[in-house]
């Protein structure tokens, strides 16, 4: 919709902005041309001439996919369910679980929230979590290590404008230091928080990577065989993506949640509130925590 893309297109702006003033134009001035190509595209939505893109009246769609989202009761898990007996069928993480699923019994290794497929929003449900645990046992102990990385030092100035980096901080056994950065890539970890330098990570599968075997748990979809995780002489490395909160928690228990853990542990988020069916589907509306 046109009002969704100029809403896009503003955040852009403001924030190559924020670039410019940080001195991180150069001499083609190419960041601030950046602004004038948002600018034109806003007036050419506004007037009519270039709306947002949306399908002719007449398209044809190869199929169409109905998703009853009344019947979801809980958070969703995309599996590589790297033992199918269908190796065809390993690694497409089209193998979609409901937590109930793993009745709080799936060993997670590692968790991973970062990379471009997460935003300021993400991190700061980490911090809103962790305020979350620590009000309702005294402390949060992490039993699997939990990497965070920014998109981009932007987001880590504005949430430490908006008082999230302390409660992370707080937290963290390791936070990135660019005076002194690290000289390789980490493959062992400790069941600590890391905050690590905005950008890729564990996603490009060529910086970081997980211990040979482990199962982690990611909000980045990159997760192809042996990208985040490869296999170990013993066991098949496999990469789980979830939802920011899940993954959290996951690393904070050591293993995936029960749903009334889930539930607890992002009171106050704002977020889809899970339930049962209604009796009449078709009728639910927009319900948060």
């Amino acid at each position: 919709e046109d009002d969704t893309l100029i809403e896009s297109l503003e955040i852009a702006k403001n924030r190559i902005r924020i670039m410019i003033d940080k001195g991180m134009e150069n001499d083609d001035r190419m960041l601030h041309r950046l602004v004038g190509i948002a600018q034109k595209r806003i007036a050419d939505i506004r007037s009519g001439e270039r709306p947002a893109l949306a399908p002719d009246a007449n398209a044809s769609y190869a199929a169409e996919v109905v998703v009853d989202l009344d019947l979801i009761e809980e958070p969703m898990i995309a599996d590589p369910d790297v033992t199918n007996a269908d190796v065809s069928k390993r690694y497409t993480h089209d193998t979609i679980r409901p937590i109930s699923f793993y009745g709080a019994e799936k060993k997670v290794d590692l968790g991973f929230v970062g990379s471009c497929m997460v935003h300021k929003g993400d991190v700061k449900i980490v911090a809103q979590m962790l305020r979350n645990l620590e009000k309702e046992a005294g402390k949060v102990a992490f039993k699997a290590p939990l990497v965070v990385a920014a998109p981009t030092y932007n987001i880590i100035d504005e949430l430490k404008e908006e008082g999230d980096w302390d409660i992370l901080q707080k937290y963290s056994g390791f936070e990135f230091d660019d005076s002194s950065p690290k000289t390789e890539a980490r493959t062992e970890y400790e069941n600590i928080l890391y905050l690590e330098r905005p950008g890729c990570n564990l996603c490009m599968g060529n910086q970081e990577k997980a211990a040979k075997g482990d199962t982690v748990l990611a909000t980045s979809t990159r997760l192809f065989k042996g990208r985040v995780v490869e296999d170990s002489a013993d066991k098949a490395g496999e990469s789980l993506l979830a939802s920011t909160p899940v993954v959290v928690l996951s690393a904070i228990l050591g293993r995936t949640p029960t749903l009334d853990e889930y539930k607890s542990a992002v009171d106050g988020i704002d977020l889809t509130k899970f339930a049962p069916p209604l009796a009449r589907p078709g009728t639910t509306q927009s319900a948060h925590f």
